[in-house]
């Protein structure tokens, strides 16, 4: 089992900036990688970004050039920059890790944290 915990949401201004954590623990190995994503009210949960093990990323076209997703593998934690906040970028936000031998990063059998709130204001 792998043990996600979220941190870091809460209320910005638009414009402003936060950055989300995602410490992990437990069998690490099994894993090949992690990503956000991120569920508003009344829609489906979207990818905003994904770091694989071998350190390739990817990223919505609604958050390039404004989120960042990076990793400190001696803390087990990925985190999510995010600056330039839109209102639209309200969510509940999602970590998430893929095991490996999963093709989809958003199998309901991947870990999944708990999520953290992240709103925007104009």
């Amino acid at each position: 089992q792998v043990q996600l915990v979220e941190s870091g949401g809460g209320l910005v201004q638009a414009g402003g900036s936060l950055r989300l954590s995602c410490a992990a623990s437990g069998r690490l190995f099994t894993i090949n990688g992690m990503a956000w994503y991120r569920q508003a009210p009344g829609k489906q949960r979207d990818l905003v970004a994904l770091i694989t093990n071998g350190g390739t990323t990817d990223y919505a076209d609604s958050v390039k050039g404004r989120f960042t997703i990076s990793r400190d593998n001696a803390k087990n934690t990925v985190y999510l920059q995010m600056n330039s906040l839109k209102p639209e970028d309200t969510a509940v936000y999602y970590c998430t890790a893929r095991r490996r031998g999963m093709l989809e990063w958003q199998d309901p059998n991947n870990y999944w944290g708990q999520g953290t709130q992240v709103t925007v204001s104009t």
